[in-house]
C-alpha cells in the first residue's frame, strides 16, 4: 500500500460509491441518483462551453459596451489593485485609499478649505490637525506608497489666509461700489446748461 493520502481517499470514495450504488438503484428519490453524482467537472465545463457558444450564435454578446475596444489602462503598469483604483475614479469616492494618497489630495485642496473658514483660530486648528496627520502617517510602517506630503508652517499659512481674505473683501467692496445705482437728482436741482 502507498502512503499517498489522496490515493487512499480516492479508493475510499470509489469503494463507498460502489457499495451505495446497489442500494440507490432501488431508491426512486432524485436526490440519491447516481447520475447527479457522476456529473464531473469536465461535464460541467462542457455544458458551460456549450451554453456560451449558443449565446454567441444567438448574438447575445453583440453590442456590449466596450466591444472590440481595448480595456483602458490594461498593461501600462503592474498594479494588483487596478480594479479598486478604477472603481474609486468612476464612482468618484472620497475618503478611501492609503493615507499617503489621501494626504496628497488634501494638501492640494487645503487652501480652498481654509478659505471657507471665517476665524483665525479655526484656521490654526485645521492646519495643526493636518500637520498632525501627516506626521502620524510618516511614522506608520504599514506599507503602501511613501508619505511625501510636506507639513505646513502654521504662521505662514495664517498670513496667506489673511491676505486672501483681505483681497476677497477688497474685491467685494469694489464690486459693491461699482454696482451701486447712482441717484439721479430731481429735475429742479439739476444744473442748467
Amino acid at each position: 500500500m502507498t502512503d499517498d493520502p489522496r490515493l487512499a481517499a480516492a479508493r475510499y470514495r470509489a469503494a463507498r460509491s460502489g457499495a451505495e450504488g446497489t442500494e440507490e438503484e432501488t431508491d426512486a428519490s432524485p436526490e440519491g441518483s447516481q447520475v447527479a453524482r457522476a456529473y464531473s467537472a469536465a461535464d460541467r465545463a462542457a455544458v458551460v462551453e456549450t451554453a456560451i457558444q449558443q449565446a454567441i450564435r444567438r448574438g447575445e454578446f453583440d453590442d456590449l459596451p466596450g466591444a472590440g475596444k481595448p480595456i483602458p489602462g490594461l498593461g501600462e503598469t503592474h498594479d494588483p489593485d487596478w480594479w479598486i483604483r478604477r472603481k474609486i475614479e468612476t464612482e468618484q469616492l472620497t475618503g478611501l485609499g492609503p493615507p499617503a494618497l489621501m494626504l496628497r489630495v488634501e494638501n492640494a485642496e487645503l487652501d480652498a478649505k481654509l478659505d471657507e473658514l471665517s476665524r483665525e483660530d479655526e484656521v490654526r486648528d485645521a492646519l495643526e490637525d493636518f500637520n498632525r496627520r501627516v506626521i502620524e502617517a510618516r511614522r506608520q510602517l504599514l506599507g503602501g506608497p511613501p508619505v511625501v506630503t510636506p507639513t505646513r508652517q502654521v504662521e505662514d499659512e495664517v498670513a496667506a489666509w489673511r491676505g486672501r481674505r483681505d483681497a476677497r473683501a477688497t474685491a467685494a467692496t469694489a464690486a459693491e461700489t461699482d454696482a451701486a445705482p447712482r441717484r439721479r437728482r430731481p429735475w429742479w436741482r439739476r444744473p442748467r446748461g
